[in-house]
């Protein structure tokens, strides 16, 4: 006998005050009924639609017996839907085989599935963004001492909403490269649609600049230089190319940093310009730099303890007023998972790099994040870095697309060390000054060196040999 049991809300579901959450029952039963009258259905509705996308209970089980059967590589007919739902003991309550006849009496062409089951996938991600509206409201009733917490909370919810949403299906090639034909390279309403430069000549090249969607690390020994070549990168896109840029400082204030970014620009001494005692030259470049970084789209955070759904949550609110163009993080080590105890570091270390490329992804920037070496690099000769000194190196060199490391000789040795250690070239030149930037992991192309100057007096880099821009990243 056919099922007359009326509709079941779904436990994730609410009746709102206009009734029932959104629903089909009638497309619902058009894709189970294509998938029992034309094998070529299944392919086709599978990228579509999740079991838990359907509203009625006995709908759902069939669906789920008919991708049971398709795993095994079993025709889908009634009597083997009525077979799987039987050995999972829900035939009675999903109507029996007479339902399976019935729904493919009323249907009886598998024609128009795929937009059928987007029918069902759309009502579905409705009900999804219901019961986020539910749970948010009940945060907000509850409330508590942290409103910066609970507002994170919320924006997870809704992201984790968006990236369900946002599941995609094969896509041509064809179809790509006419996107990337119709694709400029300049900028778009504030946002800068291709690769972020990096600045460095020689880095651009290797690199091809910072891809969307990439995690980019950058890993040294402390005192090195990390968060002034971060401050580099930051001032490049955001000067040079007009981007906007979120810098999260977990280590520094936002005052240092703007301080450290006005000696770069001005090019005097972070001392004096500290303290006051720069003379009237110093001090009309003082104020063109004012100028240039006034303009720039340099959004700092300095808050001490953050997590990764933090982060992503500040910055989804940045993309949204003012565009996204690059995401720092300075450094890796400082950061906090955002779930509770019980991890060894290790293994929270990996959920937040691993997250951090969930968010490159999801805002479709380059994010870059500063990480500690360990101090494996400190007890050979000679102390170039490599990728077994990262900290839990695995998680990192995984979900890392690129991994580069800063190396600069003249920290280890002084000139006269340097010499003795160089006796076949009496007189050389000690590498003061200079660094190399150690390209270790580059996924998506070739590994290399490239050497640049680093200007103690401003702690700022720049290229070795000034040039003009290649013509592939003239804006």
């Amino acid at each position: 006998m056919v099922s007359s049991r009326p509709a079941q809300l779904r436990p994730d579901t609410r009746p709102t005050a206009g009734g029932l959450p959104p629903h089909d029952i009638a497309a619902e039963e058009a894709v189970l009924a294509a998938l029992l009258l034309d094998e070529e259905a299944y392919p086709r509705v599978i990228p579509i639609l999740q079991p838990r996308d359907f509203f009625r209970e006995q709908n759902q089980w069939c669906y789920e017996a008919c991708v049971a059967l398709a795993d095994r590589g079993e025709a889908l007919t009634h009597p083997t839907v009525a077979h799987e739902l039987e050995r999972a003991g829900r035939l009675d309550a999903a109507g029996g085989e007479p339902y399976l006849f019935e729904i493919t009496g009323k249907h009886f062409t598998a024609e128009g599935v795929e937009a059928h089951a987007r029918i069902v996938a759309r009502d579905s991600f409705y009900r999804r963004m219901i019961q986020a509206a539910g749970q948010i409201a009940q945060v907000a009733y509850e409330g508590g001492p942290d409103a910066s917490a609970v507002l994170a909370h919320a924006e997870q919810l809704l992201l984790a909403i968006r990236s369900v949403e946002s599941a995609g299906d094969f896509r041509a090639l064809r179809d790509l490269l006419d996107e990337f034909l119709e694709d400029p390279g300049e900028a778009v309403e504030g946002v800068l649609v291709s690769a972020v430069r990096t600045g460095f000549m020689d880095l651009d090249a290797l690199l091809g600049g910072f891809k969307r969607g990439d995690l980019v690390i950058l890993a040294a020994r402390t005192g090195v230089g990390k968060s002034s070549l971060l401050l580099n990168f930051a001032r490049n896109a955001a000067v040079g190319q007009h981007g906007t840029v979120a810098f999260f400082a977990l280590e520094m204030s936002a005052d240092q940093l703007a301080m450290r970014l006005l000696s770069a620009e001005a090019d005097v001494d972070a001392t004096r310009l500290r303290l006051g005692m720069h003379n009237q030259d110093e001090e009309s470049s003082i104020m063109h730099a004012i100028g240039a970084l006034g303009e720039a789209r340099v959004y700092i955070d300095d808050s001490a303890v953050l997590t990764v759904p933090e982060i992503r949550a500040k910055c989804r609110r940045l993309q949204a007023e003012h565009g996204l163009d690059l995401v720092i993080v300075d450094y890796l080590q400082l950061l906090h998972s955002a779930s509770l105890g019980g991890e060894n570091r290790a293994s929270e270390l990996g959920k937040i790099t691993r997250a951090l490329k969930e968010t490159a992804r999801e805002l479709d920037v380059p994010v870059i994040a500063a990480a500690q070496l360990s101090r494996a690099v400190e007890a050979r000769t000679p102390h170039i870095p490599m990728l077994s000194d990262l900290r839990e190196s695995g998680s990192i060199e995984q979900d890392a697309d690129v991994v580069m490391f800063i190396y600069r000789e003249d920290v280890y040795r002084t000139p006269e060390e340097w010499q003795d250690e160089h006796p076949d070239d009496p007189g050389g030149q000690h590498p003061s000054g200079l660094a190399q930037l150690i390209v270790a992991k580059h996924r998506n192309g070739p590994t290399g060196n490239v050497t640049v100057r680093f200007r103690d007096r401003t702690a700022s880099f720049q290229d070795l040999v000034l040039r003009e821009p290649p013509p592939e990243f003239d804006e």
